[in-house]
């Protein structure tokens, strides 16, 4: 068996000369109320007055002369507590913080032109538009709706047989149902998977066949359906598989062939093109590969040496360019992480029951290590994963069948053993993930085929066991992670 080692238009000009004037007024009297709010976009920047539901407000202009004009209004239901979404209207941001009416545009003329659309969605929920275009008549407009909810999560978990197991997860408790057409077939001894951001992409590394098969996932149901072109080639016996944060690369760690293979994603059909120069020289069996949230700096861990390498990446092109390194890090490096502020990367050293902490020169991408590094493990770490928040750590113990838990220092990066920790698992975890909010984490158990799901206390990263955790799986599962399409 191989070795399982893985998103103004401006108000419509009308044809005749006067109403082009009263178009153009407008384009200029809403380019000088942005410019004397410091901008048109961002989180709450802009405009000196809200409405008294707390909303922004779309920048307006009154017609000139005695000309009737008019206003655009809607309403804004769903909005979870602490999130917020920004709507363009006729191409301008208004940033929405919570439920209720909002005035979308005022000074409209007969025949003018509107469109209401979702520009930023909220980070875990999705926002439809009702009513949101038409053509200024006669009276007000006052009918365009925006609901949200939330986004259904899903899990998958890919085995060493060549499967992925899909599930629905269940928001309130974190329990996982399988969903239909459930395992999803893939190349030999499947090893790694991973989601692009936006989780409507899945790639998935086939370590026999040295490819690494796409997907797309359905926002509704989970089920992935293979992307024409798909299985794409890898190096020898690819290892693991990330995507950057702005999900238009994807890197994959080759072990035995020392290099990591880069790809443009297309972002239409989410088909992989090697980039020019890809593949690029890593150290010796590199056995992880991770991105920093910026997007500027890879890291690879190279677990036959020892080692981390570090790349700058080229914006325009995803290649890779070495950045000072190699880095030293404890025996058998496995797995390297960065924390979402992209200022300590992780790694996880299997053969010395440790962790590597580093801190990341955000000008080159070197790391230096922290004081107190490297922090204890228990027995066979494999995976280390960090909350969004990035105020948590958590590393499976293979050989300990548990997971280490510490709370970061955001001063320093160093881990301290929360009360509790280690938390048990089923036999032999693998990899663990965390879905986007940081209220759920899941283990891939490759030594009793099983997932086991917990909740994560947010004031003290101790975890709990979802109630039928451990949940069945393939065999030998290996990697998992979570899509919230």
């Amino acid at each position: 068996m191989p070795k399982l080692s893985m998103h103004r238009a401006a108000v419509a000009l009308l044809s005749s000369g006067r109403a082009r004037r009263i178009g153009l007024s407008l384009a200029a009297a809403v380019t000088l109320s942005l410019l004397a709010c410091g901008g048109g976009s961002g989180g709450g920047g802009g405009l000196p007055f809200a409405p008294p539901s707390g909303n922004a407000i779309a920048p307006s202009a009154p017609a000139p002369g005695n000309t009737a004009t008019y206003q655009v209004t809607g309403s804004l239901s769903g909005l979870a507590a602490g999130e917020s979404v920004t709507l363009l209207s006729n191409g301008q941001p208004m940033v929405m913080s919570q439920n209720g009416t909002f005035q979308a545009a005022s000074g409209l003329v007969t025949e003018a032109a509107y469109t209401v659309t979702v520009g930023t969605r909220p980070r875990t929920q999705a926002c439809v538009v009702t009513n949101g275009t038409g053509v200024i008549g006669t009276s007000n407009v006052s009918n365009v709706s925006v609901a949200c909810a939330t986004r259904q999560q899903f899990a998958y978990v890919t085995s060493v047989r060549g499967s992925i197991a899909a599930y629905r997860i269940d928001a309130t408790t974190g329990a996982l149902t399988a969903i239909t057409g459930s395992p999803f077939t893939t190349g030999s001894d499947a090893f790694s998977i991973t989601v692009n951001p936006a989780g409507t992409f899945a790639y998935v590394l086939n370590w026999t066949d040295k490819t690494v098969s796409a997907y797309r996932i359905d926002a509704g149901t989970g089920a992935l359906t293979a992307i024409t072109g798909s299985p794409f080639d890898t190096g020898a016996a690819p290892n693991e598989v990330t995507v950057n944060p702005a999900g238009t690369f994807v890197y994959v760690a080759n072990k035995d062939s020392n290099n990591v293979s880069a790809y443009r994603i297309d972002a239409a059909t989410g088909a992989l093109t090697a980039i020019t120069g890809s593949p690029f020289a890593t150290g010796n069996s590199p056995s992880s590969v991770t991105v920093n949230p910026a997007g500027t700096f890879a890291y690879v861990a190279n677990q036959g040496d020892s080692t981390v390498s570090a790349y700058r990446i080229d914006a325009d092109t995803g290649a890779l360019t070495i950045a000072g390194s190699p880095f030293a890090a404890g025996y058998g490096s496995k797995s390297v992480t960065v924390n979402p502020a992209g200022t300590f990367a992780y790694v996880v050293n299997a053969g010395a029951n440790t962790v590597s902490a580093y801190r990341i020169d955000a000008d080159t991408g070197a790391l230096t290590a922290i004081a107190g590094s490297p922090f204890a493990t228990g027995s066979g770490p494999i995976a280390l994963t960090v909350n969004p928040a990035g105020t948590f750590a958590y590393v499976t113990n293979t050989g300990g069948s548990s997971v280490s838990a510490y709370r970061i220092d955001a001063a320093t990066g160093a881990l301290t053993a929360i009360t509790g920790s280690p938390f048990a698992t089923a036999f032999g975890p693998w990899a663990i993930t965390i879905n986007p909010i940081g209220t759920l984490a899941y283990t891939a158990n490759i030594g009793s085929d099983t997932v086991s799901a917990f909740t994560i206390d947010a004031a003290t990263g101790a975890l709990t066991a979802v109630t039928g955790s451990p949940f069945r799986t393939g065999f030998g599962p290996n990697s998992i992670t979570v899509a919230q399409p």
